[in-house]
């Protein structure tokens, strides 16, 4: 019977998780931007503008780093950066029209390619997948903030 412990269900997930960002990063590396730069300004196209605080939470990047990706994205004209109406403290990155254009061919492209890489699963398994995925990862997250 096939081993179906945590153990092994981690082993695979960190193995598929490996072979995926090595595809993702070679595909990356043909766009003209570093990892850093992709996620930055992938982010931006499907959420908007965003404070730069914000995105280093949300793609894990510390502070420095991503004032050196804003200020490297920004003298690209990828990017600009503006204050807030709200909280002059804030300063929130958008993409520029040039930006935009980029990130959206850049996007394209390496959809094609991380959707050759998911070839090998039917739509429906990866609908199914996906869904799994994500009750094991919440599930995981619940356990962390229990301290478990």
């Amino acid at each position: 019977m096939a081993d179906a412990s945590g153990t092994h269900l981690w082993l695979v997930l960190m193995k598929a998780h490996r072979s995926l960002s090595r595809h993702a990063n070679r595909s990356i590396e043909g766009l003209d931007m570093c990892f850093s730069d992709f996620v930055i300004l992938e982010l931006l196209l499907h959420h908007g503008a965003q404070p730069v605080n914000a995105i280093g939470k949300r793609i894990e990047l510390t502070s420095g780093s991503i004032t050196t990706a804003v200020d490297r994205l920004e003298a690209r004209g990828l990017v600009t950066r503006s204050l807030d109406d709200n909280d002059r403290r804030i300063r929130s990155v958008s993409l520029t029209k040039e930006g935009r254009a980029a990130i959206s061919a850049a996007f394209d492209q390496h959809q094609r390619s991380m959707n050759r890489a998911a070839a090998g699963l039917t739509r429906d398994e990866r609908t199914t997948l996906i869904s799994l995925v994500k009750k094991l990862g919440t599930t995981a997250e619940q356990l962390l903030e229990r301290n478990d």
